[in-house]
């Protein structure tokens, strides 16, 4: 049976807040953990419970679990290890992804270079770290992907995704043109961000290449990830390899 850490409370209301809606109500950051090792999970369980700013509650020994207790608890963040019995942790991202939109996943994997790490970002993920990353790591990238961003380092998502996509997997990549206002379509500035994403630079870095201001980077990417109908960074850097802007092995400079 899934562990449940609550205390037998999970009825309370703010339970049912939304993932974005923490940090507005002023209450702690709802976690919950998935990891076939108990040792794994307790661990990191004690690296984030002493945070005031996080509530553990909960934790699962397999993907199948996880699904369950985040209907059940309805936690703002699951840590996810990807390789789990029953049901893996990309199929669990998957049924959270369709069935849990608000809950954001942080997946884990032994391996820093994982074909199932892409898989779990292209079934919905909203980050990743390896399991050797520090304690300080942990609360950093928790906290990102709660935010709403996605906490994989943007060389490293490259790497992967150089290593692992091979060719386009949809159809062609959307249409530019000058005004960017038809269906789907991105301005040439909108596409060339896209492309500098894709590479793995990051806001400030785009800025630079682009000698414009970050903040109009930020506005940017916003309109990319709505016209590619993505969540995050992480899939809309999986959407530019999958469509064939950028090949795999490509890199900035």
């Amino acid at each position: 049976m899934p562990e449940d850490t609550t205390g037998g409370t999970a009825a309370r209301p703010a339970r049912e807040a939304r993932a974005g809606d923490a940090v507005a109500a002023g209450r702690a950051v709802r976690v919950l953990i998935a990891d076939d090792q108990p040792l794994v999970r307790r661990g990191l369980a004690l690296i984030l419970a002493p945070d005031p700013a996080f509530e553990v509650v909960g934790e699962a020994g397999d993907g199948a679990e996880a699904v369950e207790l985040a209907h059940r608890l309805r936690p703002d963040v699951v840590v996810m290890d990807i390789r789990m019995p029953v049901l893996d942790g990309v199929a669990a991202t998957g049924r959270l992804a369709r069935e849990l939109p608000e809950c954001r996943v942080l997946a884990l994997s032994t391996f820093d270079m994982d074909e199932y790490v892409v898989a779990a970002l292209r079934a919905g993920a909203c980050g990743f770290l390896p399991k050797d990353i520090s304690p300080e790591e942990l609360v950093a990238a928790v906290r990102v992907v709660h935010s709403g961003e996605a906490a994989v380092a943007p060389r490293l998502l490259t790497r992967l995704l150089s290593t692992y996509v091979r060719g386009p997997r949809r159809p062609p990549p959307v249409p530019v043109s000058n005004t960017g206002t038809g269906p789907g379509e991105l301005t040439p500035r909108e596409h060339e961000v896209w492309r500098l994403m894709a590479t793995g630079l990051g806001n400030r870095e785009i800025a630079e290449e682009m000698a414009i201001s970050v903040s109009t980077v930020k506005n940017h990417v916003t309109a990319v990830f709505g016209k590619l109908g993505v969540r995050d960074r992480a899939q809309a850097v999986i959407a530019a390899y999958e469509t064939g802007l950028v090949e795999p092995g490509a890199h900035h400079g």
